[in-house]
């Protein structure tokens, strides 16, 4: 069972009816209880990093969170939920993450050149810099959906994939068993169902 934890600020409707596509069994939910009990853990998110973060703080999820993520079992953060994944985020001052993977979170106003429209809105190609069990089910070149104004720096090491957008932007990562698509699966067409289906399938072994 995958548990797709509900924090007030994701997307779950549609990520939900899209395991349900793939015939994954899905849960959302914020119970402690569940989240310890299911197979997986998907953490999603749309809205500013600073509001998200304090909700994860003031629901008690950001501990729990850490700890499931640190035990091993597949995880997932897609779009704001994988800012969240890193160490801090400068978006509209300076916000505390999860600390699952190295890095920041930064404007993309400041490595794209002017003009180019901010939010990067719309479908871009992935260019896969690793290997990675996540994307067992695409080929490089796959188009996904995108929907962000900042985008993750200072990882280098656990970019998984990348997309051109004037410059290029960290589009997914992995350290161990904590993956993070910045695209949306959930709304990328068959290239994200099968996205979603091989985290369906992970098994988990390496600890981040």
């Amino acid at each position: 069972m995958i548990a797709i934890v509900d924090y007030g600020v994701g997307n779950l409707f549609s990520l939900k009816c899209s395991f349900n596509r793939i015939g994954a069994e899905t849960v959302v939910t914020s119970d402690p209880a569940v989240i310890r009990a299911a197979d997986k853990i998907l953490l999603p998110g749309v809205g500013a990093f600073g509001d998200a973060a304090e909700k994860l703080r003031e629901s008690g999820l950001s501990g729990l969170l850490k700890e499931e993520a640190r035990s091993g079992k597949p995880f997932l953060g897609i779009c704001l939920g994988m800012q969240l994944l890193f160490e801090k985020s400068y978006e509209y001052g300076e916000h505390e993450g999860l600390g699952l993977i190295p890095g920041v979170i930064r404007p993309i106003a400041d490595v794209i050149p002017e003009g180019l429209k901010i939010p990067q809105i719309g479908w871009n190609a992935l260019r896969f810099r690793k290997e990675s069990d996540l994307f067992s089910g695409i080929k490089d070149g796959d188009h996904v959906y995108f929907v962000h104004s900042f985008y993750a720096a200072d990882c280098e090491e656990h970019v998984i994939a990348d997309t051109e957008y004037g410059a290029y932007l960290t589009a997914a990562v992995q350290k161990g068993n904590v993956y993070g698509c910045q695209f949306h699966p959930e709304k990328s067409g068959n290239v994200g169902l099968n996205i979603l289906r091989a985290f369906a399938g992970l098994k988990g072994t390496t600890k981040c």
